[in-house]
């Protein structure tokens, strides 16, 4: 009779950090979608920068931002089932994000380009995000390959 494969039961440091993000973004994500952690939620549209719903009072949201926050976190999740989704998670993420503040810096916010919307206060967080993400991802990474390469 074969036996299943033993199941991994420790996650590794950079699975860890991508569910920590991953969770992060669809608490964000509901959160997006609460009257009260959201200002001026009755002016929430579903895309456009015509929105004037603000999460905290400070992030321009609509309900595809919120959406895409959503779906961003389901899909950090599944990716966290191996160190491999987890790094490439938070790496290819953190590109994302980068690419999203130099974005929201060439549009101009009164545009259609602003569909997602964003405001300067995104900006700010997308480059943190872009940066935090992308420095855990290649850290964790080079840390899980080191700990792997030790075991050979």
């Amino acid at each position: 009779m074969a036996h299943p494969l033993p199941q991994q039961t420790t996650r590794t440091p950079v699975q860890l950090a991508a569910m920590v993000v991953s969770a992060v973004f669809l608490i964000v994500g509901i959160a997006g979608f609460i009257p009260g952690l959201t200002t001026e939620y009755d002016g929430m549209t579903f895309a456009g920068h015509e929105s004037t719903a603000m999460l905290l009072g400070v992030f321009h949201v609509s309900i595809l931002h919120n959406i895409v926050h959503l779906l961003f976190g389901v899909a950090g999740l599944a990716m966290a089932r191996t160190a491999a989704g987890a790094g490439a998670f938070l790496v290819g993420g953190g590109v994302i994000y980068l690419v999203l503040w130099v974005y929201g810096l060439v549009i101009d916010h009164n545009s259609a380009a602003n569909f997602v919307p964003v405001n300067t206060a995104d900006n700010w967080l997308h480059l943190l995000l872009g940066l935090g993400m992308l420095a855990l991802g290649l850290a964790l990474g080079r840390r899980r390959m080191a700990v792997s390469d030790a075991k050979i």
